[in-house]
């Protein structure tokens, strides 16, 4: 009877959110430190992984998979993306509730699974392309997978135990790396790309179920979960036009150009959007879960956000500068010879890095204010521009088709962030004044080391002669250290660099502290 009394305690406390009200820098700070340590970690696992596999496998065989993931992670995604944010942001919530989310969420989740299945033909005559067939219907039991581990990542999340998730995102990508490595190791080609997505999904779904002690009930009516419903219906379409902006180009270049074209797109693409992912991903939920709570005090939402964003565009803009300087040579050193086209179209993703990660916290704005509905609306805009982009570049080849992705950020991010911040009045002018100063240190360090080390004949000659690891450490320290220097002077001080190294500190002792452990173990 003790034990049935302690475990439905255990359980209540996924609803009950009230404890997190104290101390919310905190926890917010110390989420966010877990939450990209956990990322980059990961990235690093995925990193090999790709290294490993791009020289095992060939672009047709990327291409092959890419073809089919454009379709299949937006029906994936149905069952995650507008449920977790419902359920993170919600003032109220009730086991009954999330049971019948539960259930309406697997239901969808099987009836896509069938649905991809059922278009595999089509898939493979679209392409021209046969071997699509049996790749789609293998690949869409991962739908299936990620809807069984929504609603428990949704209130660990919720409770900002970030620890947990962070520890079973990190542990299904080593597995699921390992898993495809071995299979191209004895000859499996692409198959070894369709089973790292589907033992990532079920690595996950399993470790989601071990770490939260929840479960289901039989689905109830009169539960009160319609508006939870519509919130998640608001943030999928949202999530929906914003994922056919991000890989329509992928289809067209596919399409038109076929697999080889679209297998150096697709890797320089992955590897660059991972480095912004494992920075705007991870704190999406983090920041969202801190600045719901502040939608009553709109003088601090608004001080909360501009601060935030300002360490991002710091960041953010600094990465800009430094990868689009570095991308053939990154991408002959990560992928070798054969990917030089790849590096082409790397270094053209390059100066959009740092705005699609401030550009990015718009759905911060519209999440936190419980307006899933307003940001549906502006993503219909935005797919249309950058619709437009896309089809301006796509006669130019793959290449022009990532300068006119890059291109789109600059249009959409002013108009994105207005649109966003009306509803707490928080104004274009108020943002720009916290970016402007890093980004236009960007890109005079972006440009002075590109004419020092590439168009100054008395270095550049010495430069490219240079072994390709000390071309890559010249090009970082040199444009960090310009960087940082008009940083300096713009600020007239290091008040940017020490407010960074505060906040990296205040994240770092919390990773590895006995006390945080002791916390999260006993929770």
């Amino acid at each position: 009877m003790r034990t049935t009394k302690s475990k439905s305690s255990n359980v209540d406390e996924y609803f009950n959110t009230d404890h997190l009200r104290s101390e919310l820098r905190k926890r917010t700070v110390r989420g966010a430190g877990a939450t990209i340590f956990s990322h980059i970690s990961a990235y690093c696992i995925q990193m090999v992984g790709t290294i490993v596999l791009a020289r095992l496998l060939t672009p047709d065989d990327f291409g092959l998979v890419a073809m089919v993931a454009a379709l299949y992670m937006l029906l994936q995604n149905l069952g995650v993306n507008g449920f977790i944010e419902a359920i993170i942001s919600a003032k109220e919530i009730n086991h009954k509730q999330i049971s019948t989310l539960f259930w309406v969420n697997v239901g969808l989740c099987i009836a896509l699974t069938l649905l991809l299945m059922a278009l595999a033909p089509l898939i493979a005559r679209f392409y021209k392309e046969p071997r699509l067939e049996s790749i789609t219907i293998a690949i869409a039991f991962s739908i299936i997978l990620a809807g069984l581990s929504t609603q428990h990542s949704a209130l660990l999340r919720r409770n900002m135990r970030f620890y947990h998730t962070s520890a079973n995102h990190v542990s299904a990508m080593v597995i699921s790396t390992i898993v495809a490595i071995a299979l191209a190791l004895l000859g499996c080609r692409y198959w070894s790309l369709v089973a790292r997505d589907v033992t990532f999904r079920l690595a996950f779904a399993a470790g989601a179920w071990i770490l939260c002690q929840w479960r289901p009930a039989l689905p109830a009516l009169g539960t009160g979960v319609m508006p939870l419903l519509k919130f998640v219906m608001n943030a999928y379409g949202n999530f929906s036009m914003n994922y056919f902006s991000r890989n329509l180009e992928k289809v067209l270049i596919g399409w038109r150009y076929g697999t080889q074209s679209l297998g150096y797109y697709g890797r320089a693409y992955h590897l660059f959007a991972t480095p912004a992912n494992q920075l705007s991903a991870p704190l999406t939920n983090v920041v969202l879960a801190a600045l719901s709570r502040l939608r009553s005090d709109p003088e601090r939402y608004r001080r909360s956000y501009l601060n935030s964003i300002s360490m991002i565009a710091f960041v953010g803009m600094a990465l800009s500068a430094t990868l689009t300087l570095i991308g053939s040579d990154l991408i002959l050193l990560l992928l070798g010879s054969q990917w030089n086209k790849a590096g082409q179209i790397f270094t053209a993703f390059g100066p959009c890095i740092g705005l699609m990660l401030i550009y990015a916290t718009h759905g911060w704005l519209h999440l936190s204010l419980g307006r899933p509905d307003r940001w549906f609306r502006w993503s219909i805009i935005a797919f249309i521009v950058t619709a437009l982009c896309f089809v301006i570049g796509l006669p130019f080849g793959a290449l022009g088709v990532a300068i006119a992705f890059t291109a789109s950020f600059y249009v959409l991010i002013g108009p994105g962030l207005w649109y966003a911040g009306r509803p707490i009045h928080l104004g274009l002018f108020s943002i720009i004044s916290a970016i402007w100063k890093y980004c236009v240190s960007a890109l005079g360090a972006g440009l002075l080391c590109w004419f020092v080390l590439y168009s100054f004949g008395l270095t550049s000659n010495i430069f490219v002669e240079s072994n390709i690891l000390i071309r890559l450490l010249i090009s970082c320290l040199l444009c960090i250290s310009i960087y940082l220097l008009l940083v300096v002077g713009f600020y007239q001080g290091t008040k940017p660099i020490a407010q960074f190294i505060s906040l990296l500190y205040d994240m770092v002792p919390d990773i590895f502290s006995k006390k945080e452990g002791q916390e999260f173990s006993s929770s």
